[in-house]
């Protein structure tokens, strides 16, 4: 079934972003004549990264209830409403021929519009704790595609496929890439081994405050780091051999194919990515994020033996300790690797551009 025109909506973060992109690219590569729009929020990180894909983008100007009292919550109301007026003229001026929903504000508005218009819509739902925004979408939509079993308590069972996560091609490709070649190529000492620090795309700060306290063990330990800091945390000031800190890590696959252990928060879409990879990986879940999602989404590898867990509580104590010790231990990473593998779906992309494809009318 061939695709014309496709509405992308969703964001707010990485998680959303890159699985988004990769559904479109995707879309791009079996129907390069497509037309794909995204619709995101105005402010948020999308309205960046999505044109730098090279697609383009529509922000509407919704926004979140905050978990504090302030005044910016009584406009979410009036936001909303503008955002679904907003977003039923793109789609009446567009005329999609579904629309794809990736979790985030936007989504919300937009998935709204379209099914009131009788568009089809599909939802990727990347966590194994559906977001709010997703739970209220699923009533509506054609599709949900998922990641995880168990995700009927969230939607009904009808509509579910269980999909897997979408990885960016250039991550998946790293799977052939040699570590000592990917280690040349950013620079390290491939007779050491390297810790990958990655704390999603605006760093996290309990990670980067553990790493900072304790750096000195790295070097003590004859153990290189590849540390993403996100931007507002000052990489810059971190000068020592065989540690190199940035704000963002733009080729991830290489750095994927350099790391002996990865240190990551526990969002689904670096899950999927590490799983693909079959990287040995400590996980710090990320205690804020909406239902706690991040700790269910690490458990469930914890409980295969297909991961490590720091609590963020005892990161500033644990972290670094643990991935020393783990990169020091042959036998753990070899059963981590062998484990977490398991949980890869290296057909994700296409089982959900397939689903798509059925969608249309």
């Amino acid at each position: 079934m061939q695709l014309h025109k496709v509405i992308i909506s969703g964001g707010g973060t990485g998680g959303h972003i890159f699985p988004a992109i990769a559904i479109a690219n995707e879309i791009k590569k079996q129907f390069p004549d497509a037309d794909i729009l995204f619709i995101g929020a105005l402010g948020k990180m999308e309205m960046e990264k999505v044109p730098a894909a090279g697609y383009r983008i529509i922000g509407l100007p919704i926004s979140g209830l905050q978990r504090r009292l302030t005044l910016s919550n009584l406009l979410v109301p009036f936001k909303l409403l503008s955002s679904i007026l907003k977003a039923r003229k793109i789609i009446k001026d567009f005329k999609p021929d579904v629309a794809i929903g990736v979790g985030g504000y936007a989504s919300a508005a937009v998935l709204y519009a379209a099914s009131g218009a009788n568009i089809p819509c599909l939802i990727q739902e990347q966590n194994s704790y559906a977001g709010l925004t997703n739970k209220w979408l699923g009533k509506k939509v054609q599709k949900i595609c998922v990641a995880y079993e168990g995700m009927e308590k969230f939607f009904p069972q009808n509509k579910i496929v269980i999909t897997g996560n979408p990885v960016r091609s250039d991550i998946a490709n790293a799977v052939s890439t040699k570590r000592d070649d990917a280690k040349n190529q950013l620079g390290f000492n491939i007779s050491k081994p390297l810790i990958l620090v990655i704390g999603g795309s605006q760093g996290a700060r309990s990670i980067n405050q553990s790493i900072q306290a304790k750096v000195n063990l790295f070097e003590e330990n004859n153990c290189q780091l590849l540390w993403q800091t996100g931007k507002n945390f000052m990489a810059d000031t971190f000068k020592k051999e065989g540690i190199v800190a940035q704000p963002f890590i733009n080729d991830m696959a290489t750095a994927y194919a350099a790391a002996d252990v990865v240190i990551s928060r526990a969002g689904a879409t670096s899950i999927s990515e590490l799983s693909l990879l079959s990287k040995p990986s400590v996980l710090i879940p990320l205690p804020s994020a909406a239902e706690d999602h991040q700790t269910e989404n690490a458990m469930a590898l914890v409980r295969k033996e297909a991961a490590l867990l720091v609590k963020d509580s005892d990161a500033s104590q644990q972290l670094v300790n643990t991935a020393l010790d783990l990169i020091k231990n042959e036998s753990l990473k070899s059963t981590l690797s062998a484990n977490i593998i398991q949980f890869a779906k290296p057909d994700a992309l296409v089982n959900i551009v397939d689903h798509i494809k059925q969608l249309k009318k």
